[in-house]
């Protein structure tokens, strides 16, 4: 299929506000509806990610009818990661009986929350979101395996400190981020980190009228001289801020973004000249990968993909990201029918497979992603299981592993956890907490 009628069927798909439909007359599916942005200033990491997650969710279609004789309905509604329009996805979405909520913006996670104990329907958040949502005790119906923001930022930190965040103190570390509910995520943690440890923190935030000229903060870097900058960026901030950092003449070994900053697309503007930039990743990518090859062959190869192969998309971190999202909500799936014994699950039932999943490394072999991801499972407490992560770092072409995986510090992660979600749930009575959960 020429790149030509690939965005034809984009297009459709758009102005259906489908990404694909199971037919009308199937007695067996489930609704599992994504918030996509594959429009606005953050499409050119979301449409690889939705095309990944797409793609796996038909190649189980095509290739086993779906999940134990039951097809997988994948209906996007399409947010341009603007936090009002999310909101009206969500509604929109549930209506259409769907049992599970993407949100796919930490800003509209933040405002579906609420809604979760309510309407009781599970929100995935998949590396994204609210940190505290961890705490499963408190979140009953969020989830944000296999890692969060505050598992990565004390990756990071493990990572350029050789193992020991002591040696970082009298150092100043800047943080770069989106001037939005994500890009704040990391500041407790960090800001807890540099009190025990003795490095300077400083936060510049970069407004979204500002991701493609970031000259200003920029000009802070080199007046600040830190000894590393890293990233919360997305989308058009991390063409911006990695177009600079080459522009200056910023050590690239400096520079560490989260995982959401390491896009193929962004590097490849700068090429060689992005040689050193890392990022913390909780994927690999494999086209190799049984997994993988089958999605070539049934989806792909079909014609019935929207990835632009001809730029190697399919071989991008972020398209096989997405792959794995998806891995982790069939997954869910299939542990919530063994469990209830049903075929068509609930909401409810999901919310429980959801939060059961185990993934270990004999699953992720029969899966055919092995080596993909690390392995992790969830629990009553712990909505996130903090799978630990490796460095990647851009070679001139392409990003590759530098580093054995990382674990984050649990120790110093679960009582800010602890102490946000009790803060939370204080902010938001009357706020159900299951205390039959034990932590």
């Amino acid at each position: 299929m020429k790149f030509s009628a690939k965005t034809a069927l984009l297009a459709a798909a758009l102005a259906a506000g489908t990404a694909f439909a199971v037919p009308a007359m199937a007695e067996d599916m489930v609704n599992l509806p994504n918030l996509s942005y594959r429009t606005g200033p953050f499409a050119a990491t979301g449409i690889p990610l939705m095309n990944g997650q797409r793609d796996y969710m038909m190649m189980l279609n095509e290739r086993d009818g779906g999940v134990n004789g039951v097809k997988l309905g994948y209906d996007e509604c399409e947010t341009g990661y603007n936090t009002e329009k999310g909101v009206e996805c969500y509604e929109k979405t549930k209506a259409a009986g769907g049992i599970v909520t993407q949100p796919w913006s930490t800003g509209i996670t933040l405002q579906v929350l609420p809604k979760s104990n309510v309407d009781k329907i599970p929100i995935l958040a998949p590396g994204y979101g609210f940190s505290a949502m961890q705490d499963g005790k408190t979140f009953q119906w969020a989830f944000n395996p296999p890692s969060s923001y505050w598992d990565g930022a004390s990756m990071i930190l493990k990572n350029i400190s050789g193992g020991d965040l002591d040696s970082l103190k009298g150092k100043k570390i800047v943080l770069l981020h989106l001037d939005h509910p994500y890009g704040k995520e990391p500041i407790p943690l960090l800001e807890s980190l540099a009190a025990k440890h003795g490095f300077t923190l400083l936060p510049i935030p970069v407004g979204l009228k500002e991701m493609q000229n970031q000259s200003a903060q920029w000009l802070q870097i080199r007046r600040e001289k830190p000894d590393f900058v890293l990233m919360w960026g997305w989308g058009a901030m991390n063409a911006g801020a990695i177009t600079e950092a080459a522009k200056t003449k910023y050590p690239m070994n400096q520079f560490v973004g989260i995982w959401w900053s390491g896009h193929d697309g962004d590097l490849k503007l700068v090429g060689d000249a992005g040689k050193g930039y890392r990022s913390i990743s909780w994927s690999l990518p494999n086209s190799e990968a049984p997994a993988m090859k089958d999605i070539k062959k049934y989806v792909v190869d079909a014609g019935k993909s929207m990835a632009n192969t001809a730029d190697g998309e399919f071989d991008s971190v972020f398209y096989q990201r997405g792959v794995l999202i998806s891995m982790i909500l069939a997954e869910g799936v299939k542990a919530a029918q063994a469990q209830f014994n049903a075929k068509v699950i609930n909401a409810e039932q999901l919310r429980w497979g959801l939060e059961n999943l185990k993934l270990d490394e004999a699953k992720l072999k029969e899966l055919g992603l092995e080596g993909m991801i690390p392995p992790f499972s969830t629990s009553c407490s712990d909505h996130t299981g903090h799978a630990g992560a490796w460095m990647l770092e851009w070679d001139g072409t392409k990003f590759v592993k530098v580093s054995e995986l990382l674990e984050s510090d649990r120790a110093a992660i679960d009582p800010i956890v602890a102490a946000k979600a009790k803060e939370y749930a204080d902010a938001n009575q009357p706020w159900p907490v299951n205390e039959e959960c034990k932590m």
